[in-house]
């Protein structure tokens, strides 16, 4: 990925794929290899959370072996200093539990896109009126998935939402015909105990699943909206 690349290039990249693998690995050997693993399955950016082992030295490691072919995102990031660091180890893109300003201005001050969490509707109107790129709708699923992300957007139509938590592969439709401009996606997707067993393979066949998921929303979607 070229550092040149703009907020704006950034986040259409992410809305084009659909998907954003979250990484929570135990290791990060491990988390190097599930980032190859989605990539030979076609998904080309992933996130990887703080909580990973070491997770700043995995994202430079990611960002420069992968990195003109992944767009590697941070996860998990709680502070602006935090923030910082990941841009500086190669992060693109930033995204956050929960909502915190001083996260927002740090990653924009530097270039890079911002994807904050937000629940409550007034979370969402906040996170967004403070510029964030795409507001991930965390735990979406706490709240009803998709049924609570297409009440967020009745009121709320001009705002990016990315939901997170409780997206699979018989969920992922529903929250893409919700409006879900993306997908934030755990261990449904990064499957730790398959890596750990070395079947690399499966996270590449449930990447090839969740692209071929998505896709196939959109198209209905779209088919829909010019019916």
């Amino acid at each position: 990925m070229s550092p040149s690349w703009n907020r704006e290039q950034i986040v259409r990249r992410i809305e084009e794929i659909g998907i954003v693998p979250v990484v929570r690995a135990p290791s990060g050997a491990l988390a190097v290899r599930a980032a190859r693993a989605l990539l030979a399955g076609g998904i080309e950016v992933l996130e990887i959370t703080m909580t990973v082992p070491d997770a700043l030295s995995v994202m430079h490691e990611i960002a420069s072996r992968m990195g003109s072919h992944v767009l590697v995102g941070a996860g998990t990031v709680l502070t602006a200093d935090a923030a910082r660091g990941c841009i500086e180890a190669g992060a693109q893109f930033i995204v956050s539990p929960g909502l915190n300003l001083e996260v927002i201005r740090a990653a924009h001050e530097l270039g890079k896109a911002v994807f904050p969490g937000a629940l409550t509707p007034t979370e969402v109107i906040t996170a967004w009126s403070a510029g964030a790129d795409a507001v991930k709708v965390f735990p979406c699923s706490a709240m009803g998935g998709a049924k609570y992300l297409r009440a967020l957007r009745g009121p709320l139509p001009d705002v990016k939402m990315m939901p997170t938590g409780g997206v699979n592969l018989t969920t992922a439709r529903d929250f893409i015909e919700a409006g879900a401009v993306a997908l934030g996606v755990g261990g449904e997707l990064v499957d730790t105990a398959a890596l750990a067993a070395g079947a690399d393979g499966v996270l590449t066949e449930r990447a090839r699943e969740f692209l071929s998921a998505v896709r196939s929303a959109r198209a209905e979607l779209k088919k829909s909206t010019q019916a």
